[in-house]
């Protein structure tokens, strides 16, 4: 999307947003557009030079994207980069959602201050090479809202791109809010001349939120970001069986303690069977019909696992340690390998 497209609302014979009659001329009266033209800076943005500067030592760029929020998309970005740098990569994750930003909860990183050198910002690091830029980390309360319009989003996402030193990196992990919004808009305007590798769109599998991926994958076409493929997440409940909870027909008593007992004594081989249902309705196909009928990638699914959500709420990676996943985290590691491998075809 350049600085100079016409908007696909604007008023017909509209002179151009980098006009200098843009907001001022006759055929610009009316139009919803004709403020921000008014006064929006005309010419290049110089900005977008040091940008440039910025990103010449980070290789590769992914965006992770959902049309819809609470798809667990946060999640998925934090879990990418945990698993890049575990892969002994140089990773830094950067947080646009501005009015939402997870990243500090969700790598163990509440309470850390961004810190400010001669060479700019620091990003907050969790590993020596994963460092993090969030909103997050420069909010006196993290209860705080932050109520601010467009502009002042785009200004702070201007900023963490050209006064963060990210040093030499791999990959940049970006990860953007719901939606197609100013954000996105921003974000693939400043980046689309350093090159954005691709986007990973992530979804759960119920058409209500497919409807919205729909929109995701519009948007990417329109703006030129490849789409390196979907991830269907919270694709079926699965757990041990020894971990579920059990209650009593017609009632609220937990019997959990009397099933397990049964099942030691009687059938101790099934405490080891996966227990799954289907939480969401994917009858319509799923993401899985949805990529087909798109002509995008479809990396594959991961399940709802509790285990998962302990390792997110705790800043874990679910990779390792005593967070280790072991229903999601075989799915995950097998979408980030055919992410990988599709980056460097």
């Amino acid at each position: 999307m350049e600085n100079g497209d016409i908007p696909e609302n604007a008023n017909e014979h509209c002179p151009g947003p980098q006009s200098e009659t843009a907001g001022k001329s006759d055929s610009c009266a009316g139009c919803p557009n004709q403020e921000v033209c008014a006064t929006a800076p005309k010419g290049p943005d110089p900005d977008l030079v040091a940008i440039a500067e910025r990103m010449s030592t980070v290789k590769h760029k992914i965006l992770v994207l959902s049309g819809k929020g609470g798809v667990g998309k946060s999640t998925f970005s934090a879990q990418l980069s945990f698993a890049l740098a575990g892969m002994d990569h140089q990773v830094g994750l950067m947080d646009i959602d501005i009015c939402g930003p997870s990243m500090p909860k969700m790598l163990g990183l509440e309470g850390h201050e961004i810190h400010q050198s001669n060479l700019g910002w620091s990003p907050v690091y969790v590993e020596e090479n994963l460092g993090v830029m969030s909103i997050g980390f420069m909010l006196p309360n993290s209860d705080d809202a932050v109520v601010w319009r467009g502009p002042r989003k785009n200004a702070l996402i201007k900023q963490f791109l050209k006064d963060v030193y990210w040093r030499d990196i791999d990959y940049l992990v970006v990860d953007a809010p719901p939606g197609t919004s100013d954000e996105h808009i921003s974000i693939v305007q400043y980046l689309q001349a350093t090159g954005i590798d691709g986007a990973i769109i992530v979804t759960t599998p119920q058409e209500v939120s497919l409807i919205d991926v729909r929109k995701e994958v519009s948007f990417c076409k329109k703006v030129g970001v490849p789409v390196l493929g979907v991830v269907e997440n919270m694709s079926g409940l699965s757990q041990p069986l020894a971990d579920v909870k059990f209650i009593e027909t017609g009632s609220s008593v937990d019997v959990t303690q009397d099933v397990i007992s049964c099942l030691r004594e009687n059938a101790p081989e099934l405490l080891n069977v996966l227990a799954c249902s289907e939480v969401f309705d994917s009858s319509g196909g799923g993401a899985e019909r949805m990529c087909r009928e798109m002509g995008v990638p479809f990396l594959g699914k991961v399940p709802l696992d509790p285990q998962l959500c302990k390792a997110a709420e705790q800043g874990k990676s679910c990779f390792e340690g005593d967070n280790k996943c072991s229903v999601s985290a075989p799915a995950l590691k097998s979408i980030i390998q055919k992410v990988l491998a599709s980056m460097n075809e």
